[in-house]
């Protein structure tokens, strides 16, 4: 990167690889409401979208793309990046992290006009724990779990490519990218993430200079955040995902630009 603006590679973690389309989508950035206006508003036009090769349809392992801008984005004191969670990087059980997105404020309930950008906040769920809930075999390495054991707050279907941020002093770190989850806000059934530390490779692999910021988050806690072999169970899944469990028809994303700058805000809003 150069000065204050973002080369036209800019690294987008979006979820659903398979249902994305070049051509006429367009990519807004500081879009807080989807009806009214935006005064800050910068839009420009995606003109790749490059889906993880590894992406797994039945599972949603390696739900991720990257997309390029048809222009370079120029920081203001509203547009700011965010740092991509490093390899090697623990977001254990109960990390307090936030989500953003426009989806359903509950199952079947649209956000009502003028559809205001919604915040949420929900600890991490380790792995552990959360391939217990959803079946062992079902959590990845690739994902990351975030909620509350009783339920009630989650992101839900329309949020899915949005981003889940920690805070770290003066950095926000985005840690998960929304994939799917068993309804919305049910209890002991967590949101499932796609974990941006699992990536740094391959994004880099793809863009050959101004490479995004990575920064390694440390957390402690007594469930680790990636799955453990000796969960005591011996039963092998034949896993297939249910379309119904993608939390899809994304309306919005983040942006991820090189290189990793500090943020003293809290993006956005969601569904609590």
């Amino acid at each position: 990167m150069a000065g204050q603006s973002a080369q036209i590679w800019q690294a987008f973690l979006w979820g659903i690889p398979h249902q994305q389309r070049v051509g006429s989508d367009c990519c807004s950035l500081l879009l807080q409401n989807q009806k009214g206006s935006n005064p800050n508003e910068v839009d420009r036009g995606v003109t790749q979208i490059m889906s993880h090769p590894n992406y797994t349809r039945s599972t949603n392992d390696n739900d991720m793309c990257l997309l390029k801008l048809s222009s370079p984005v120029t920081f203001t004191n509203y547009i700011r990046p965010v740092c991509l969670a490093a390899p090697g990087s623990s977001f254990h059980a109960g990390t307090t992290s936030w989500v953003t997105g426009w989806g359903t404020i509950r199952s079947g309930v649209s956000l009502p006009s003028p559809k205001t950008l919604q915040e949420v906040e929900v600890p991490v769920v380790g792995n552990r724990l959360c391939n217990f809930n959803y079946g062992v075999g079902t959590i990845t390495d690739n994902m990351i779990c975030a909620g509350l054991a009783a339920g009630g707050k989650d992101s839900c279907q329309g949020d899915s490519g949005g981003p889940m941020v920690t805070n770290q002093g003066t950095r926000w770190i985005q840690s998960g990218v929304v994939s799917f989850g068993k309804g919305c806000a049910l209890a002991k059934f967590p949101g499932v993430y796609t974990r941006v530390s699992q990536y740094q490779t391959w994004i880099n692999s793809q863009i050959s200079s101004d490479q995004p910021g990575f920064v390694t988050f440390s957390s402690s806690g007594t469930d680790s955040d990636l799955s453990d072999l000796s969960v005591p169970c011996s039963v092998h899944l034949s896993l297939h995902v249910s379309q119904s469990l993608l939390r899809k028809n994304i309306t919005h994303s983040m942006m991820l630009p090189p290189p990793c700058f500090t943020v003293g805000m809290v993006p956005g809003f969601l569904q609590t």
